[in-house]
């Protein structure tokens, strides 16, 4: 999904690319061996040390990582990036009606936003989730959307022209095989016991509610925020706004080297 589905594969070789919302850097991994561009890792919860460890181990090229940081909160400044890429993250945090603008201004203009996110097919009525998910229902499925709802939401933010939105038609098998993997391979209780009930839920629904939905933008050239993005904008901006934050060796934050 990471690449041609999100138009990454047309990228310059050494194009500098966001991965938001890394995890254990696996996409970064991918894109970086695949297609030669230099992604930074953004994580809330991963430690950057792990990603690179893991990312060296890959054996792919070098990439830049960022502390620890909420989505809300990026030490980067305006057109940084050439892309941004996030898979099965963006749901979230990019819900929030003011926050593609402000992710966007981290994009050069023209520049590709592309995201894979967890969806349901239709918007569900009223408040009650399908019925044959209810054993298995929890309250973040609410930031699970249909293709229409994540077209809608991007296109009224004004902030991209919309490329895609649309429902992956083998997705659900995709990420039944992923968890059946992790459930069997894994030696984390924790993701053994979310992994099995997560490919429990995926059989009984088949892909009749349950999915993944890929949506792509490119970054207006005149992007214009709203006043509450625009406050919150200026925190995104310093004077290195190309390079990302890096953790030094003894533990400190520096932008690399100059």
């Amino acid at each position: 999904m990471a690449g041609p589905a999100l138009g990454l594969d047309r990228l310059r070789p050494g194009a500098r690319v966001l991965d938001l919302g890394c995890g254990r850097a696996m996409t970064s991994v991918f894109l970086a061996k695949e297609y030669g561009v230099q992604v930074t890792a953004a994580d809330l919860w991963i430690e950057p040390g792990e990603n690179a460890a893991r990312i060296a181990e890959a054996g792919a090229s070098p990439t830049g990582y960022c502390p620890c940081s909420e989505a809300h909160d990026l030490p980067f400044g305006e057109g940084g990036f050439d892309a941004i890429v996030s898979i099965d993250a963006y749901q979230y945090f990019g819900t929030n009606d003011l926050y593609l603008p402000t992710l966007t201004r981290l994009l050069k203009p023209g520049g590709r936003i592309g995201v894979v996110v967890p969806a349901l097919r239709e918007e569900p009525e009223g408040t009650e989730p399908p019925e044959h998910l209810r054993p298995w229902w929890e309250p973040d499925f609410w930031c699970f959307h249909s293709p229409g709802w994540w077209r809608r939401h991007w296109t009224r933010s004004g902030a991209v022209e919309v490329e895609a939105a649309d429902w992956q038609p083998d997705g659900w098998r995709d990420c039944l095989l992923w968890c059946e993997v992790v459930a069997e391979e894994s030696t984390d209780g924790f993701h053994v016991r979310m992994s099995g009930r997560c490919a429990e839920m995926l059989r009984v629904d088949e892909g009749r509610a349950l999915g993944f939905v890929r949506v792509v933008g490119r970054r207006r050239p005149c992007l214009k925020l709203p006043p509450a993005s625009r406050r919150h904008a200026r925190t995104l901006a310093a004077p290195d706004a190309a390079r990302p934050a890096l953790r030094a060796d003894d533990g400190s934050l520096t932008t690399g080297p100059r």
